[in-house]
């Protein structure tokens, strides 16, 4: 008997999710394969249970900001079973309401459990179940990666997984990498009591960010305790439940840092080992991302890929977006629909947070335009005095002939609030007077982006409140 579905998926996360809906939107029957817990690693283990944490720090960073302008006590202790259970009871409620009970209620969309291999391109073996299609999406997302340090197969450590798991607090933290998953995680422990120590190889944290915004982080970090190490090459790390040890060197000198517990969060890697794209035909670069082109189409006929797999920004909604371009591509062939990545936002869920859209300066530079840039401290917008929360830099990047924005890069407090406004100027095309002059209520932080694209042309130390 034949398979009655119109696309199969692999995964059932939150790319697979947005591209079955679009299917089903466009009158096609889905079949998702998954192997794991329903709704992939964001509403697991990733995005809600780590913002959850995340924002429960800095409710504690808040109490110690009014105990110090005299409002309460704060810095008492964390009740860290009923927060990890507050943690428990949101992912357990978005899974349900997102994923479940969606799959329940549309019609045409179909879950089959188990791990599913390509057993040629026109075909995935299921626990012995063979399923047959002309269409394949690949959205197995990723998973931590784990690098080669010696000494680290015999050596307890924590990946972002497992630290979002623990009914402990430790007392002190080593986080061997400095990127966008080292610093949320390490910031959340190091508010809530843990002594945290971060070793970055590279000359400072968040490489891929534009310098100003990832020096301002690094400020605040510091500021708060945080003590962060770059330059730094791992040579070994040993130890036991007790205390673990990561032997060191930098500038030419050994160094020893221990502590409680190990947390290695160096990036991701695709799930995309075992799942048989050889026998499909699907070319993967040497880290093993798949290749796909613009419409998410990977060099075998009939198969599609998005999300983590694939690599790129590796965010929620840029992968949900790639999964609706393959199904687009799929369903309506010549449409040529495309992501437009260049206004797709990203954010950083530090304190300050950092956002960012668009070109970096040196990409700004490097595709051949002549750029007019300002950076605004934080200090500047009159909002982050009523709040405490002055810390941090503005940077807008522009095309200096036309004025439009190429780039917004933040570090802020409700910085991922803030570059929503910027990502839709960047894509409708705007320029850096039309922010000048777009009204924003005062007192807010989203001033910020306005007082920024005013700087371009005048000193926004000289302006008064609220003048134009």
């Amino acid at each position: 008997m034949p398979d009655s579905h119109d696309i199969v998926i692999l995964g059932s996360g939150s790319t697979a999710f947005a591209a079955a809906l679009r299917a089903h939107a466009l009158g096609a029957r889905v079949l998702m394969i998954e192997k794991s817990v329903l709704g992939g690693t964001c509403i697991n283990w990733g995005c809600v249970p780590s913002k959850t944490l995340i924002h429960a720090a800095l409710f504690y960073q808040e109490g110690v900001l009014g105990a110090r302008l005299g409002v309460g006590s704060g810095g008492g202790p964390v009740d860290i079973p009923r927060l990890m259970a507050h943690k428990d009871e949101v992912v357990g409620f978005l899974r349900r309401s997102k994923y479940l009970e969606i799959l329940q209620s549309v019609p045409g969309l179909e879950l089959v459990r188990g791990t599913g291999r390509f057993a040629a391109p026109d075909r995935i073996e299921v626990e012995g179940r063979i399923i047959r299609g002309e269409r394949f999406l690949i959205a197995v997302g990723g998973f931590p990666r784990i690098p080669r340090i010696p000494g680290l197969d015999g050596t307890p450590f924590l990946t972002s997984r497992g630290a979002l798991l623990l009914k402990e607090f430790p007392r002190s933290l080593v986080i061997v990498g400095g990127g966008v998953i080292a610093l949320e995680l390490g910031q959340m422990f190091q508010r809530l009591g843990t002594r945290v120590t971060v070793l970055e190889r590279g000359p400072r944290i968040l490489p891929p960010v534009d310098l100003e915004p990832a020096l301002a982080v690094e400020e605040a970090l510091r500021g708060e305790g945080m003590e962060i190490v770059v330059n730094v090459a791992i040579c070994a790390v040993s130890g036991n439940a007790a205390e673990v040890r990561v032997e060191t060197e930098r500038e030419g000198r050994r160094e020893t840092f221990a502590a409680e517990k190990l947390l290695v969060a160096v990036g991701t890697a695709p799930a995309t080992a075992g799942i048989g794209l050889d026998a499909a035909g699907v070319a993967t670069d040497p880290r093993g991302f798949v290749t796909v082109d613009g419409q998410m189409r990977t060099t075998a006929p009939g198969i599609w890929a998005a999300g983590d797999a694939v690599g790129g920004m590796m965010i929620a909604t840029v992968g949900a977006r790639e999964g609706i371009v393959a199904v687009d591509d799929m369903l309506t062939p010549g449409c040529g629909c495309t992501i437009d990545r260049l206004s797709a936002p990203m954010a950083i869920f530090t304190d300050p947070e950092v956002g960012m859209v668009g070109q970096t300066e040196a990409e700004a530079r490097d595709a051949g335009y002549e750029v007019a840039v300002n950076v605004m401290p934080v200090a500047a917008i009159p909002k982050a005095h009523i709040t405490g929360h002055t810390a941090g830099v503005i940077k807008l990047v522009a095309d200096r002939a036309t004025g439009r924005l190429l780039g917004a890069h933040l570090a802020c407090h409700r910085g991922a609030e803030l570059i929503n406004e910027a990502a839709l100027a960047i894509r409708l095309g705007a320029t850096v007077q039309d922010l000048a002059n777009a009204l924003h209520v005062y007192p807010s932080m989203g001033e910020g982006l306005r007082l920024c694209a005013q700087g371009f042309s005048r000193d926004v130390n000289k302006l008064s409140c609220c003048a134009e």
